[in-house]
């Protein structure tokens, strides 16, 4: 790998340690405002909200300059949203402050995947997704397991105890606390974003017509979706994120029903589903070649029937074994597809511009799905029903996903196209 893609893996574990710890500290900062249980979802909402509605022209503005730029202009949207965040005092607030740290992750995600295919060669995406999906979710594990330490009042207390000499810092709670180390992380990530190398990629000059860059995305979006490898890979990642970003919420409310365990606890749970995921993801970047990538499929049939087994643990082993496995199966089908993805995006169109595609499905995904999942919170449907209804709906929906990747090899092979390079 060339050096650069480091410098890379470095800013996005800061960043994303960063994204996944904030999420626990606002989930806290949201009890703390005695906010209802169904607005508890809506932090991951509005978070993605801008992924959907900024679609059109954040693939445009990633494209526009250099990726590095882009980057640290988003991580400092980030820390601006941290500011409001730590100054909220109510519950609506800390959701718009919120927004405004999803607002910087929607800006920033382009520019994070479409390096990938700007750095390396196309038989490199798969192991560079591997390392860049292992360590994000690395950062997931160790931002969870930081969020629930940041709440735990034996650790908070001592960062609430700690002043600086004559400076009233305004820390004062233990949601307060853990915003401002949060704004630590994405200011060191922002750092390593200035060390990251222009790829020598020209950036064409954009047009700045609104109406412009919707039709140039609808464009986009029709390209990805009528390629034949495109829409398979699409549909299960769009699947993938709003089924993950449901199941984070999910595990936190089912550790409350089967152990009995408070939100610190339970956010250390969301980190053993990351670890599988890592391992996952490690694993299919050694086994599985971009041209196989098709052939992971049957794996998110297996994850959506394991995790109604869920609904049989009462003790913590069996709870850790499951989760596990439920991230493993998730991050060995992810990678590759996401990497054919990426690939395929390259290939027809510009990759910030793909990416954005990719996000804009994706997080519409996460806002359906996340939006259902809160309206049966609060008709207060139990979690192990929410638990079968879920699992049932993922199985599936990857079983469907797989028919239709078979119904498109009956008519054409479209595999050849795996690995072409742009411009044949």
């Amino acid at each position: 790998m060339k050096r650069g893609f480091y410098t890379i893996m470095a800013a996005q574990f800061f960043s994303s340690l960063a994204d996944n710890a904030l999420l626990v500290i606002a989930i806290a900062l949201l009890i703390e405002l005695h906010a209802p249980a169904y607005l508890t979802p809506m932090l991951k909402f509005v978070f993605v909200l801008f992924y959907v509605i900024l679609a059109p022209f954040v693939g445009a503005f990633a494209d526009s300059m250099a990726k590095g730029r882009v980057m640290f202009i988003s991580n400092s949207i980030k820390i601006a949203g941290c500011s409001l965040l730590f100054l909220a005092s109510h519950q609506y607030f800390a959701l718009a402050a919120y927004a405004v740290v999803g607002l910087g992750a929607a800006a920033y995600s382009p520019a994070k995947y479409g390096i990938l295919t700007e750095l390396l060669p196309p038989e490199k995406l798969v192991i560079a997704n591997g390392w860049i999906e292992g360590l994000t979710v690395a950062s997931i594990v160790l931002g969870t397991v930081l969020g629930g330490l940041l709440i735990t009042p034996a650790i908070s207390s001592i960062f609430l105890e700690f002043d600086f000499p004559f400076i009233n810092t305004g820390v004062d709670t233990i949601p307060e606390a853990g915003i401002l180390l949060i704004a630590v992380f994405y200011s060191t990530a922002a750092i390593f974003n200035l060390y990251i190398p222009n790829t020598g990629v020209d950036h064409r000059i954009l047009k700045k017509n609104p109406v412009f860059l919707v039709h140039e995305f609808a464009h986009c979006m029709k390209l990805l979706w009528t390629d034949k490898l495109g829409q398979i890979s699409l549909a299960v990642t769009t699947l993938f994120w709003g089924a993950g970003a449901t199941l984070q919420f999910i595990v936190l409310k089912w550790a409350d029903a089967a152990l009995g365990y408070p939100l610190n606890k339970a956010a250390q749970l969301q980190g053993v589903v990351a670890v599988g995921i890592a391992i996952g993801a490690v694993v299919a970047a050694r086994l599985v070649s971009l041209r196989q990538s098709v052939k992971v499929i049957p794996l998110g049939i297996a994850m959506g029937i394991v995790v109604m087994a869920m609904i049989l643990a009462r003790d913590l082993w069996i709870a850790i074994v499951l989760l596990m496995l439920i991230g493993g199966l998730a991050g060995f089908f992810v990678v590759p597809m996401n990497a054919l993805l990426q690939h395929r995006g390259h290939i027809l169109m510009g990759a910030g511009h793909s990416i954005a595609v990719q996000n804009f499905n994706e997080n519409l995904s996460i806002l359906t799905m996340l939006a259902v999942y809160a309206v049966l919170v609060s008709f207060d449907v139990h979690v192990y029903t929410v638990i079968i209804l879920f699992g049932l709906f993922v199985a599936v929906i990857m079983a469907l996903i797989r028919q239709w990747h078979l119904h498109n090899q009956s008519i054409e092979d479209s595999l050849h196209l795996i690995g072409v390079h742009k411009g044949h």
